[in-house]
């Protein structure tokens, strides 16, 4: 007998919704045989099991979907939108707002991407602005009696004013709908049309805006990463699982091209088939652009699916599992991003296994998931430069890496000084913008260097925030407050991350460093030069980075440049060209 089975635990809570073809075997299977460790997790759990019996499989797949958003039940798959790049976002409003974000709010509002490339995504919001603009002005309209600047300057056709109605507006944002979609042909053929009746007017700055306007979405669709001759509207849909970790990810083609890649993270306690279905009644379900073909990478009973879209959703959609050719190819590709995801999320796993680890060894009132490293580098006092490094979770957070140009040694060596005067830039900045306060702070080195630190955080308040040292001789490591050291053991998955935040600390200030030296000894050569002193040599490699680049300017840009005579420019140049032709 088909039907849906809801296991609870024993305070009633359902734990999990399933179905099945024959609600007996399915519900005893879990009971019997060997079972792996997701699925012994679940049993060990479960208190009681209800049932409820259907009249075919696909009132059981409908059941369960409607069961599942009722309940939200812990073992069911939860889908959680792993991408980490922003979309672009129409609202839902009478007249809609387009923006960039990465903040998902169902609401009602169409989402376009996501875009991995983020200046991709501006140009396309650019070309809205110039071809289709919408208005600006956040949350609820306001009727304006005089519209703003924005109407003035074509970048809002100002419905605030009663400028335009509704139904033009609603046609602009379609027409944006079609572009973000890569239905630009339409369009295309539109302003090409209009281009030519604006020509054979005469108003010929008109034809030139629309031939403009064609040429610019021709060419922001150019660089699609995929792209093929099929003119179909298909999705690819890859699942990779590890224990009870399980990644979904949609490759979605419009009109020959791969518009954008869905990634979402979630945990799946059931079999891959029961996964699979799931996903796809849960991210399909709202969706306003479904595909003509759906190809899976994993086997199960499609027919169900493709019942569900024609009845649920009145669209006839192929469900495939391909065996061969380009389709394969493209899941490859798809599975490929998933394994990518999985091996991030384990990583991840194991790094926050290691801060709960360190948690405990440095006495922490929380696990340090931001730490924030520095470290200071200099050559016989040349150059002295401090690096801070930001790791999240045991993983590099490059966006918030800074450098630091130390200013306080005035040609001394003192590393304590110059940790004492990093910390106090960093964090005075930290306390008077009130910005995120990291967990703990790790320098590279001992005692001298962890009270230094200490001391200046000390003084801004930041007592609560913990400091480590960690040395490289012994791999020893120094709390504030502790005369002696203490060691973990070179297997400690603690250490490990303490490591190699010192490890990047370390190769971030050296290579900082490094590079000034290499501006210095840049800047000494072209001082041989007749003319050209330490300023002047500043402002070369600033503008061209390297002699050689010099070299091939010409007289006219040098001497513009240092503000010299084309005359001399040309002495200049051919000395640099000398130098560069003697290394």
């Amino acid at each position: 007998m088909p039907g849906v089975y809801l296991m609870k635990d024993k305070a009633g809570t359902i734990l999990y919704v399933g179905k099945a073809s024959s609600l007996k075997k399915r519900v005893g299977s879990y009971f019997t045989g060997n079972k792996d460790v997701k699925t012994r997790v679940l049993v060990s759990n479960i208190a009681d099991i209800e049932t409820i019996t259907t009249r075919n499989g696909y009132e059981a797949l409908v059941l369960e979907n409607n069961l599942i958003k009722q309940w939200q039940p812990r073992f069911n798959i939860n889908l959680k939108d792993g991408k980490s790049y922003p979309v672009i976002r129409i609202t839902a409003d009478d007249f809609p707002r387009i923006f960039r974000t990465r903040r998902i709010i169902h609401d009602g509002s169409e989402y376009f991407g996501p875009y991995p490339d983020v200046h991709k995504l501006d140009a396309y919001l650019e070309l809205v602005e110039q071809l289709f603009p919408l208005r600006k002005c956040k949350g609820v309209l306001k009727k304006r009696e005089h519209p703003c600047l924005y109407y003035h300057i074509h970048r809002c056709p100002a419905p605030c004013a009663g400028l335009i109605d509704k139904d033009e507006y609603q046609k602009t944002v379609g027409n944006i709908r079609k572009m973000l979609s890569g239905r630009v042909e339409p369009l295309i053929r539109d302003f090409t049309a209009s281009m030519k009746q604006a020509a054979a007017k005469l108003e010929f700055e008109t034809a030139d805006k629309y031939r403009d306007a064609s040429a610019a979405l021709r060419s922001v669709h150019e660089d699609q990463e995929v792209q093929n001759f099929d003119t179909e509207n298909r999705d690819y849909l890859a699942a990779v699982e590890r224990e009870q970790m399980c990644t979904f990810v949609v490759f979605q083609m419009r009109g020959g091209k791969l518009l954008g890649r869905d990634l979402f993270r979630t945990e799946n306690y059931g079999d891959t088939e029961e996964a699979m279905q799931q996903f796809i009644m849960q991210y399909y379900t709202n969706a306003k652009n479904l595909p003509d073909k759906l190809y899976v990478s994993e086997f199960f009973d499609t027919d169900l699916v493709r019942t569900y879209f024609e009845r649920e959703r009145n669209k006839r959609i192929e469900v495939r599992v391909p065996k061969r050719g380009r389709h394969v190819s493209i899941l490859k590709m798809a599975r490929e991003n998933g394994l990518q995801d999985m091996d991030t999320r384990l990583r991840t796993r194991r790094n926050i296994e290691a801060i709960e680890e360190l948690k405990v060894v440095l006495n922490l009132t929380k696990p340090p998931r931001r730490i924030e490293g520095f470290d200071i580098s200099q050559l016989s006092g040349k150059h002295p430069v401090a690096s801070m490094v930001s790791f999240y979770d045991g993983i590099p957070d490059k966006a918030n890496y800074r450098k630091f140009l130390i200013k306080s040694l005035d040609g001394k060596i003192d590393d304590y000084e110059a940790m004492r005067e990093v910390i106090a830039r960093r964090y005075t900045r930290i306390v008077n913008e009130d910005l995120e306060v990291p967990d703990l702070v790790l320098v590279d080195g001992g005692k001298g260097q962890v009270s230094a630190a200490f001391g200046i955080l000390s003084t801004l308040g930041l007592e609560r925030v913990a400091v480590a040292g960690l040395a490289k001789r012994e791999e020893e490591i120094y709390l504030p407050g502790h005369p002696e050291p203490f060691t973990l053991p070179e297997t400690s998955a603690g250490l490990k991350v303490l490591q190699r935040v010192r490890d990047e600390s370390h190769r971030f200030a050296t290579s900082f460093n490094k590079s000034l030296r290499k501006k210095d000894i840049k800047i000494s050569r072209l001082t041989d030069v007749p003319g050209i002193g330490e300023v002047r040599g500043k402002k070369l490699i600033q503008a061209f980075g390297s002699l050689s680049k010099i070299a091939e300017t010409e007289p006219a840009q040098l001497s513009q440049i240092i503000k010299v005579s084309e005359k001399q420019a040309a002495q200049m140049l051919q000395k640099i060209k000398e130098l560069v032709s003697d290394a």
